[in-house]
């Protein structure tokens, strides 16, 4: 193995890094290029990427039409404000977003990073009452297990146990953060907590079907139909976080879409434009908008991020989504989650683990204590695969692209370090 390259020593002394105590962690793996499923270090090693950089690259990285796409934005315009001036890729992809998604989430507001599209919601469905004349609808109701984001208002419907955030307990006004319903007699133990605290209560939001960052949580489908039940009866709005979930990684485009469930406001990220540039978006339904839509001044969304509806970002989206539009990627996530199931399964019975579970282009392997994230890591690469675990979990969300001999080789490795 080769020494680090200049940029990487001379750099780091200035690089603050994220979720790491930089004083005792492993130096990061050098990154020169990346090809389809694929890592290529400056050492010249390929690492198989079993976590498509956090969800994002679901295409697989450098996907031609998405290169092309940015590239001919890039040549037009990079960036131009969205404060009294509009272009046509963000209305596009505002069009097509409302066409894709349930119901009717017809209005798009952009941002750059998912945490503040999370904001967003929260600040819209804060007001949404304000406008609406509601006195007193200041809190959010949100559930154990779950993961909103790392901006402070984000933080306070995270789970307040789940580890990142447990220092800023008190920093902010407390959120409720309750059990998710996921039978009769949890869903009886809600109703019952709403019955004394709903008054307060703006919106619930939820991650559908699986709770990502906070545990890699699975729930069916129910749940989200009783939290629709539970918002009607109680007249609270209802956020789905499909920064996760969204653009397929569960097996349907949206989950709203395939439970069925709309929501009154959805987010989105991540995969939003392939891996390849920041965006997010927060889309609320006509009864939303009708709130803000006003001859006051006042009741208008004052909020706008620089880089909102970035140009070259909804390039990228657009052709992003003209990929989902040829359908292929629902036969690769089947395939994924087969070959996941039989791949993971063998690590059921190791010392210490605890759970396998596998949905859509999801794997988890639970353990029953914190694992050492930055030795399994360094574990891993050496086995030729990029994994970078979690809490106490082992964890792939590979691109939808990798291929079967790849997917076996990112589930071999994490076999060879737990089962041995």
């Amino acid at each position: 193995m080769s020494e680090a390259p200049n940029w990487l020593v001379e750099g780091a002394p200035h690089v603050w890094r994220p979720y790491c105590q930089m004083k005792t962690a492993p130096a990061p793996l050098a990154v020169a290029r990346t090809d389809g499923s694929r890592l290529i270090l400056e050492d010249g090693r390929e690492l198989v990427d079993g976590i498509a950089s956090w969800w994002t690259a679901c295409h697989g990285y450098n996907h031609p039409h998405i290169r092309d796409a940015v590239a001919d934005q890039l040549a037009r315009a990079p960036h131009v404000m969205f404060g009294g001036l509009a272009h046509e890729p963000a209305y596009r992809l505002a069009r097509r977003l409302a066409a894709l998604l349930p119901g009717d989430l017809d209005h798009v507001f952009f941002a750059e990073s998912g945490s503040v599209s999370v904001e967003i919601a929260m600040k819209m469905a804060l007001q949404y009452w304000i406008n609406r004349g509601v006195s007193g609808r200041t809190r959010f109701l949100s559930f154990l297990g779950g993961y909103h984001g790392d901006t402070l208002a984000t933080m306070t419907i995270c789970d307040p146990e789940e580890g990142m955030h447990s220092l800023f307990a008190g920093v902010m006004p407390a959120q409720h953060v309750v059990a998710l319903p996921t039978d009769a007699a949890s869903e009886a133990g809600l109703r019952a907590y709403l019955a004394e605290n709903a008054q307060e209560i703006a919106a619930i939001v939820v991650e559908p079907r699986v709770q990502g960052a906070g545990g890699m949580f699975f729930h069916d489908d129910e749940v989200l139909r009783t939290l629709r039940r539970v918002a009607d009866d109680h007249d609270m709005l209802l956020i789905f976080d499909e920064i996760f979930t969204g653009f397929g990684r569960t097996g349907d485009l949206f989950a709203c879409e395939g439970s069925g469930v709309v929501p009154d406001i959805v987010t989105l990220s991540k995969a939003l434009t392939g891996g390849t540039l920041p965006l997010s978006a927060a889309i609320a339904s006509a009864r939303v908008f009708e709130a803000f839509w006003s001859d006051d001044p006042g009741a208008a969304l004052m909020h706008g991020p620089t880089y909102m509806a970035n140009p070259l970002a909804c390039a990228a989206a657009n052709a992003s989504l003209d990929l989902f539009e040829t359908g292929s990627w629902r036969a690769d996530v089947a395939r994924i989650e087969a070959g996941l199931r039989k791949g993971l399964e063998p690590c059921r019975t190791a010392t210490g683990v605890v759970d396998v579970r596998v949905k859509g282009a999801i794997g988890v392997v639970e353990f029953a204590t914190p694992v050492a994230v930055g030795a399994l890591s360094q574990r891993f690469a050496e086995a030729g695969v990029w994994i970078r675990p979690m809490l106490n979990l082992i964890y792939l969300t590979p691109p939808f692209v990798v291929t079967d001999a790849d997917l076996e080789q990112l589930t071999g490795a994490i076999r060879t370090v737990v089962v041995g």
